[in-house]
């Protein structure tokens, strides 16, 4: 099996990284890309687990430096994928899952990535509006303007490959996951398939060369 890129998208708030990171929780071979940002820690948010959190100056020099599989401003801050992250969870032979926006999806499509990628929906704006105020990390302008731009980038999840609408959480888990075992059987992705079929090939004509049954029959 190759491992691959697994993009989940949302609006803020839509749920993208609780769900990749119960994957994580759940399954041996996904392993969660840390992004770096220039936003602050908010309370309880640790270097390296959370976030990589960079000064503006050393983030814009790692993306002069090409570090960068996408990136974008979100908010004011500056969000990305390193691609030493990548390479980590791979080189461990783990799909690296990434919850990124709108802008980072696309640079993905862009670059040739690769991604799959999947578009999570919240149930209801009231859904979505009560779990940013639950947050309680932001002003009531600063929701307002999360809010719009959910509402537009809304209307990119036909872009995406996969939509699935995060009405229980444990449900939706269950989706992404069966979207993992599907795209990890794709024929591209199975590195030793034309080993496989030939080596089956031939115990299969063994069998009708030898076989009592099959003699008998003839």
């Amino acid at each position: 099996m190759t491992p691959f890129i697994l993009v989940l998208s949302s609006p803020s708030g839509g749920g993208k990284t609780t769900i990749a990171r119960q994957l994580v929780t759940n399954r041996r071979d996904v392993g969660y890309s840390i992004s770096a940002t220039t936003r602050a820690p908010r309370p309880g948010e640790r270097e390296g687990e959370h976030y990589y959190f960079l000064p503006r100056d050393e983030f814009m020099r790692r993306v002069s430096a090409g570090a960068f599989l996408e990136w974008a401003e979100y908010g004011g801050n500056l969000y990305g994928t390193l691609r030493g992250e990548i390479e980590r969870i791979h080189a461990a032979g783990r799909h690296a899952v990434l919850d990124i926006d709108l802008q980072g999806a696309r640079q993905l499509r862009g670059n040739g990535a690769g991604a799959v990628e999947v578009f999570v929906l919240p149930p209801s704006g009231a859904s979505l509006a009560e779990r940013l105020v639950r947050r309680n990390t932001e002003t009531a302008e600063a929701l307002r303007r999360r809010l719009d731009r959910a509402a537009d980038e809304i209307l990119a999840a036909g872009e995406y490959d996969y939509v699935i609408v995060n009405d229980d959480l444990e449900h939706a888990v269950q989706q992404v996951d069966s979207i993992i075992e599907a795209e990890s059987r794709r024929v591209h992705r199975l590195a030793h398939l034309p080993e496989t079929l030939q080596e089956l090939r031939q115990a299969v004509e063994t069998e009708a060369r030898t076989h009592p049954s099959v003699n008998a029959g003839s």
